[in-house]
């Protein structure tokens, strides 16, 4: 599906790397006016500059998504230089990789404030001037982890599962009202971001994604047809198919096959450094750009977005594969016995 937000005001958080950084070069491609909201202006500077050369304008709004007021400002910033936003996208995250046991109480809180706090403070802010407009598009940026929860993330995956819920609760409100504003939500597999450098973590060895890992491109494309089209739910990737679904179906064999292999699938075999810094609390002093260090790993292509966005369901052909397997071992039970 081609299309067109040439000249439409497009709001991104987490825009100094990763996801956040790709979807906005992908908006720019189009010729939008983007804003960027991130804390740090050596990133966000980055970004901009990338966003121009690409074609499109670009708006920088230091922001902290966990401080709803600092959210709120961003928005009227916004609208103030470049007019209505047509588009949010709430995909500022933050994360702590370490066992639940280990984290603090204050680092819990911090990373429910800026990943499930702030994407309902951007949402709130957004919906606070679409909806007297009747239009608009929001995009909740979530993951695999919003359905599987696996160990080392519980903070990050406890918002994710927020999200999900308080998704699911907004879109029937807003079918309720009858309203033209689309939302929609994206669930992404492992991604190749920055976050891996900058993470706070507690590991003795660096992190890495899980499993297939894709690149931040790949998502931005997804999340640029949901914002066009108010698609319900995105997922993106192969395996974030097989880890909802599989959940569904066998939550007790997850457990066991994370409890297994989720701890040293984290895990690269570098040791971390002691000196490492992250960006729980304050930006990283750096421009890390938009991927992570596991480019020759990672994959553009995904055939199950492409299925979605030539107008096919992937989870709809999961489930006819899971039902003709049941049935068929039905079927032959029935034959021996």
């Amino acid at each position: 599906m081609k299309t067109n937000f040439k000249d439409k005001v497009v709001v991104v958080t987490g825009a100094s790397g990763g996801v956040g950084r790709a979807v906005a070069h992908e908006f720019a491609k189009q010729g939008a006016k983007v804003a960027l909201l991130a804390r740090s202006m050596a990133q966000l500077e980055g970004t901009k500059l990338e966003v121009e050369r690409l074609g499109g304008q670009a708006l920088i709004v230091p922001t902290d998504v966990a401080d709803y007021t600092q959210v709120e400002a961003a928005a009227a910033r916004t609208e103030e230089v470049f007019g209505p936003i047509d588009v949010w996208v709430n995909n500022a995250m933050n994360s702590v990789f370490a066992m639940f046991k280990d984290v603090q109480p204050d680092e819990f809180k911090r990373v429910t404030e800026v990943t499930y706090l702030g994407q309902v403070y951007g949402t709130m802010a957004a919906l606070k001037r679409m909806l007297p407009r009747d239009r608009g598009s929001i995009v909740l940026v979530g993951s695999a982890l919003a359905y599987r929860g696996i160990p080392l993330q519980s903070a990050y995956c406890g918002a994710k599962h927020g999200i999900q819920g308080i998704y699911d609760s907004l879109r029937c409100e807003l079918m309720h009202d009858k309203s033209h504003v689309k939302m929609s939500m994206v669930q992404l597999p492992a991604m190749n971001t920055t976050q891996f450098g900058w993470v706070l973590t507690r590991l003795p060895n660096k992190p890495r994604p899980m499993g297939r890992i894709y690149t931040p491109e790949a998502a931005a494309r997804g999340i640029v047809y949901a914002a066009a089209t108010g698609k319900r739910e995105l997922l993106i990737g192969f395996p974030t198919y097989k880890a909802i679904v599989g959940d569904k179906i066998a939550s007790w064999y997850a457990d066991r096959v994370l409890a297994r292999t989720g701890i040293d699938g984290q895990q690269t075999n570098e040791p971390r450094s002691p000196d490492r810094q992250n960006n729980l609390w304050e930006p990283v002093p750096e421009d890390r750009g938009t991927h992570g260090p596991f480019g020759k790993q990672s994959h553009d292509k995904s055939w199950t977005l492409s299925l979605s966005m030539n107008g096919l369901d992937p989870m709809v052909l999961f489930w006819l594969v899971f039902a003709v397997i049941v049935i068929g071992l039905m079927a032959l039970s029935a034959w021996l016995f």
